[in-house]
């Protein structure tokens, strides 16, 4: 059993490889050979022309009437494509790459010429805050409402709260969350939160107590449409989990002995039950550090690694 678990775990492994190197062939074809790359995009800068690119321009590797080369000279043509690699063959250059990040170097970013490992690591602190807000109001709440409708399975309280957290299901997290600025983001009707950004502009000349509440304050909007969609999921998974243990012989066993209901419930059921959850609790606790929500942060201009990431390939 044990071997063919680890035969499981290296299969899956080695599956990860040809996924790997799809997106990333996908991943340099989109930046080395489109039009608009970053040698047109420096020259724009170097030209103070901003972004006034022209469609059917050329790749960045080979000559281009693109608007972003006109009037530039070819030895700081050169310069910058070399600067970039792009003097370099394609199929060099990929190489080059792939030995780039088999050592976790992530290289320069083109437009914000800044380490790519320093901008990642200056937009974790916000994703990791909004994440981990979102883990623990996801598991805080759905936990005990999940077992609280297996215990009363089939009443009124049972059918309100399913129907509530379907339709926070049906309800996807970007939709919500233009809802929420419309309605109490100043958009028409209240304007209680603010739109945008964790921190008010003179958040350092708050207090202690005042720089927290205005940090809570800027969340509210953000972590409810992002943990409205997340109760769905995890309070159902509690309530079959309990459902499926209270059925089982031992509990009536428990009851036959003059156990009360919550001497059943907290003693018995409630450490097995939790077994289906638990398993799943690492994987959400360190992806609620490293992923971030892409449409919440930039319908917030929350400026993490959703918001990063949608930059990246504007």
């Amino acid at each position: 059993m044990q071997g063919q678990m680890w035969s499981y775990i290296f299969k899956r492994v080695l599956l990860m490889i040809p996924t790997l190197l799809g997106v990333l062939t996908l991943t340099f074809a989109v930046v080395q050979f489109v039009p608009g790359g970053p040698v047109e995009q420096l020259m724009l800068e170097l030209k103070g022309k901003g972004d006034a690119a022209v469609s059917g321009a050329e790749s960045s590797g080979g000559g281009s009437n693109y608007r972003g080369r006109q009037g530039v000279d070819a030895e700081r043509l050169a310069e910058v494509k070399a600067l970039y690699g792009f003097d370099k063959p394609p199929v060099e250059r990929y190489f080059m790459m792939l030995k780039r990040f088999a050592q976790f170097d992530l290289g320069q970013s083109y437009y914000q010429h800044q380490s790519v490992w320093q901008l990642v690591v200056s937009k974790l602190p916000v994703s990791i805050s909004i994440g981990l807000w979102t883990f623990f109001l996801t598991y805080l709440v759905s936990i005990p409402l999940g077992i609280a409708k297996a215990v009363r399975d089939g009443s009124r309280f049972d059918a309100v709260t399913s129907t509530m957290i379907l339709v926070g299901y049906a309800i996807p997290g970007f939709v919500l969350g233009v809802l929420l600025l419309v309605i109490f983001g100043g958009g028409s009707f209240l304007q209680i939160f603010p739109l945008r950004g964790l921190t008010s502009d003179n958040w350092t000349e708050l207090s202690m107590i005042g720089k927290v509440m205005d940090y809570l304050w800027h969340l509210v909007l953000p972590i409810t449409a992002s943990v409205l969609g997340s109760f769905a999921v995890i309070t159902m998974l509690t309530k079959n989990s309990f459902l499926e243990e209270i059925r089982k012989q031992y509990v009536l066993t428990a009851r036959a002995k003059g156990l009360t209901e919550k001497q059943v419930l907290w003693k018995h059921v409630f450490r097995n039950a939790l077994l289906p959850l638990v398993t799943g609790f690492p994987a959400a606790f360190i992806g609620a550090f490293f992923t971030g929500s892409l449409l919440i942060e930039t319908l917030f201009s929350l400026d993490g690694l959703g918001l990063l990431s949608y930059e990246s390939v504007m």
